[in-house]
């Protein structure tokens, strides 16, 4: 247990050093300050006229009101959180690469299972505070644009399934740390990603999304408005299992691979 708070404070004063943290930070709060825009743009027809192709993204918001903007908000964070989420297990595994401080970490007295964990726990509390971020400035704008219909039980509900779906997205990190590692760096990771994301797009449209784990947080985000996008208890199985095989594959090569 000692050994495994040592590695943990290690790595969060990594992450302390680094200005990656910040930069997603950045990203996490334009990104929902964008969407208070564009429901700005949606209320006003004039200004949606003028300005023609921002004008009709902004009719996504369907109604205009909290529940067609959470639906954009879940959507969003099933897809681009699986990007930024991706991205930040991306660096924290592979930024030993980049940097070449592997051999240090390894030369430490701490078992490498730990370093992993540690890895992974880093992960997801970098994660959640990016989620935090991003619901803290979606309801904000929401709040600052006019957004009627406002009903404290009815958006805690909202907010309950919008971190529903980004702890879906934060489970498939698990696999992205196994190709940071196995591909030393951040770029296999990223291709990982993005082929992911690609297919999750091909599977959702194909009817396969609720057993495929990379689409299953993007049905969840839009099950009851589109027809046939339910999941299964056979849906929420596949996404455990993947996980925990992501964190297995992780742990296990950091503890066989030959990383001389």
């Amino acid at each position: 247990m000692k050994n495994l708070k040592a590695t943990l404070i290690c790595e969060f004063l990594k992450l302390k050093r680094s200005g990656i943290f910040w930069i997603t930070v950045t990203l996490f709060i334009f990104i929902p300050m964008m969407f208070g825009l564009m429901l700005y743009i949606s209320q006003n027809p004039d200004l949606m006229a003028k300005l023609g192709l921002i004008g009709t993204k902004a009719k996504l918001f369907g109604e205009n009101d909290w529940n067609g903007y959470f639906g954009i908000l879940n959507q969003s964070i099933a897809t681009i959180g699986l990007i930024g989420f991706g991205f930040v297990t991306s660096w924290i595994f592979g930024s030993e690469y980049t940097n070449r401080t592997m051999k240090d970490l390894l030369a430490l007295p701490v078992s490498r299972t730990n370093i992993v964990i540690a890895k992974f726990i880093v992960a997801i509390v970098w994660c959640l505070l990016l989620v935090l971020v991003f619901i803290v400035v979606a309801v904000f704008a929401g709040r600052t644009v006019g957004i009627s219909g406002w009903n404290t039980e009815h958006i805690s509900r909202l907010i309950y399934r919008f971190f529903a779906i980004a702890f879906m997205t934060m489970l498939l990190c698990t696999p992205v740390g196994f190709f940071a590692s196995y591909g030393r760096g951040i770029i296999a990771p990223l291709g990982f990603v993005i082929v992911t994301l690609i297919l999750a797009q091909f599977m959702g449209i194909s009817g396969l999304g609720p057993y495929f784990p990379w689409a299953i947080p993007g049905v969840y985000s839009v099950t009851g408005t589109v027809p046939g996008m339910v999941l299964t208890t056979a849906s929420y199985f596949i996404l455990i299992i993947t996980s925990i095989a992501g964190f297995a594959g992780t742990a296990l090569w950091w503890r066989l691979a030959d990383h001389h």
